[in-house]
C-alpha cells in the first residue's frame, strides 16, 4: 500500500469548461472548477470526479454537454482503485449529481472510502433553491438514505425544508430544522446556508455540531446580501468550509476523532465549525464584493435590476459579467482579514 500524507480530497461534482471571449476571457467557476481550485489554494490535494461535463453553467439558460452516467462514475473510481489511488483520500466532498442512479453510485463510492480510511464526508445535497428543484424528484429520497453516512451537510434553506419537512420562516424554525437533522439522520455537523426571512436585507447562516448524546450546539451568523445572482457560490462555500473546518479541527487536535467532533464542553460559538464558517463568510463577502464591482464596471450598472430594466444587455452578457472573480481574490481567499462572529441560536 502506498504511503500518503493526509490532506487529500476526492471531489465529486459537476464540471464546466472555460469561457473564452476576446473581450472578457474568464474561467467559469462552478462545481469542480471551484472545488479543486479552492482546495488546492488552501493547501489540500484534490482529485476531481465529474458528474457532468457542460460547456457552461445553467445561469446562461443554454448549454451543451453531457451527464456522466452511474456506470461511468463507477468505472472511473474503479480505475483509481486499480492503481492504488484511492488510499490517500481522507476527505470526500460531493456536490451536484443530476440523477438517482448517479447519486447512488456516488453514495457507494463515499461509503466505501469512509469504510477504508475513515474519511470525512462533506455532502452538499444539491437539489434546488427558492422552491425549485434542479434534479429529478427521485433524487430526494436517495439523499435521505445517504445522509446518515455523511459527517457534514450544507443544504440551503429550500433543501433543508425538503430534508426535514419543516417550513423555514423564522429563526425558531431554523433551530427546529437543525434539531431534526441531528435527530433524524444522526449527522455530526450541519450548516444551513442562504436563509432569508421576510425579504430582509440580511441573510442568515446557521449550524451545529452535536454532542456525544446527540444534543445540538447551534450558532447563527447574519451577513449582508450583496446585490446580484452569482453561480458557484454554493460550491465555493462547501470547498472553503471543508478546508477551514479541517484547519480549525487540526488546531484543536480533533483530526483523530471520529467526524472531528469537538468535546461536549466546547460551547456552540467556540466550535471549530463555527470558527470555520466565520472565516469562510469573510472570504465569500470579499469575493462577492469584487465580483459585483467588476460586473457593474463591465455592464455599466450599479445594481442587477438595471440591466433588466434597460433591456440592452442579454442574459448571456449578464451571466458572463457575473462570474466569480476567484483568481483576482486569491489573497482574500487565503487570508480574508475579516470574519464574522456567531451568536448562540436557541
Amino acid at each position: 500500500m502506498a504511503n500518503y500524507e493526509e490532506g487529500k480530497v476526492l471531489a465529486i461534482a459537476s464540471h464546466v469548461s472555460s469561457l473564452h471571449s476576446c473581450l472578457t476571457p474568464r474561467k467559469l467557476y462552478v462545481g469542480n472548477s471551484v472545488t479543486t481550485f479552492i482546495l488546492q489554494l488552501l493547501g489540500l490535494e484534490a482529485a476531481g470526479l465529474n458528474t457532468v461535463q457542460f460547456s457552461n453553467h445553467s445561469g446562461y439558460r443554454q448549454l451543451k454537454g453531457f451527464r456522466t452516467t452511474a456506470e461511468q462514475i463507477e468505472e472511473i473510481y474503479e480505475g483509481l482503485k486499480m492503481n492504488g489511488l484511492v488510499e490517500g483520500f481522507d476527505m470526500i466532498l460531493s456536490g451536484y449529481v443530476p440523477s438517482e442512479e448517479a447519486l447512488k453510485a456516488v453514495g457507494k463510492i463515499a461509503k466505501e472510502t469512509k469504510e477504508r480510511k475513515g474519511s470525512f464526508w462533506l455532502l452538499d445535497p444539491v437539489m434546488g433553491d427558492q422552491g425549485r428543484l434542479y434534479v429529478s424528484e427521485a433524487v430526494v429520497p436517495v439523499y435521505k438514505e445517504l445522509l446518515p453516512h455523511a459527517d457534514l451537510i450544507v443544504p440551503n434553506q429550500f433543501e433543508t425544508e425538503l430534508l426535514t419537512g419543516i417550513t423555514i420562516n423564522s429563526l425558531a424554525s431554523v433551530s427546529q430544522a437543525i434539531d431534526a437533522i441531528h435527530s433524524t439522520y444522526g449527522l455530526p455537523h450541519v450548516i444551513i446556508t442562504s436563509i432569508t426571512l421576510d425579504g430582509g436585507a440580511t441573510m442568515f447562516c446557521a449550524g451545529s455540531t452535536r454532542t456525544s448524546t446527540g444534543k445540538s450546539r447551534k450558532f447563527l451568523f447574519d451577513v449582508p446580501i450583496i446585490d446580484g445572482f452569482y453561480s458557484g457560490t454554493g460550491d465555493l462555500f462547501a470547498a472553503l468550509t471543508l478546508a477551514r473546518l479541517r484547519e480549525f479541527s487540526a488546531a484543536a487536535g480533533l483530526l483523530g476523532q471520529q467526524s472531528w467532533i469537538a468535546p461536549d464542553d466546547v460551547s456552540a460559538i467556540d466550535l471549530p465549525l463555527a470558527k470555520a464558517v466565520g472565516k469562510v463568510l469573510g472570504s465569500m463577502h470579499l469575493v462577492l464584493e469584487k465580483t459585483k464591482e467588476m460586473r457593474d464596471k463591465v455592464l455599466g450598472i450599479t445594481d442587477a435590476s438595471e440591466a433588466e430594466k434597460r433591456g440592452d444587455k442579454t442574459r448571456v452578457e449578464v451571466a458572463r459579467a457575473s462570474e466569480l472573480r476567484l483568481v483576482r481574490c486569491m489573497e482574500e481567499l487565503k487570508n480574508p482579514g475579516i470574519g464574522y462572529e456567531p451568536v448562540v441560536l436557541a
